[in-house]
């Protein structure tokens, strides 16, 4: 998982739109793709990471990291809260099952190693 800011989105869709109107396409999309998280809780974290690479934690680091480069802190709690729509206590309590051994498995093979030398933890 990277933490990089990535380059604009460039298409020749895209050509006609000035930088203001591009981010605010762009900033609409994102919004979409968190309520689309919020209202799919039968998508588990586990399975979006052993599928995509990414979850709804890495959207929330990703989020916060963004906010900084803005100059605005945003704690952890605050930007899992953003991303979940609710604290990520009452997330996990109402909606995160626990993993079977198969996506345990699936995670333990295809996870990005953290600074510690094992799987990080989403």
């Amino acid at each position: 998982m990277t933490t990089s800011t990535p380059a604009p989105l460039d298409h020749a869709a895209l050509a006609d739109l000035d930088e203001a109107a591009r981010l605010r396409v762009e900033a609409a999309a994102f919004r979409r793709l968190v309520a689309h998280l919020q209202e799919r809780t039968d998508a588990q974290n586990i399975d979006l990471m052993n599928l995509a690479g990414f979850c709804r934690n890495c959207l929330s680091k990703w989020y916060a990291a963004a906010a900084e480069t803005e100059g605005v802190s945003l704690d952890k709690a605050a930007a899992r809260e953003i991303v979940y729509g609710m604290p990520y206590d009452d997330w996990k309590a109402q909606h995160q099952l626990p993993a079977t051994p198969a996506q345990a498995s699936a995670f333990a093979a295809t996870a990005p190693e953290s600074p510690s030398g094992g799987p990080s933890a989403a």
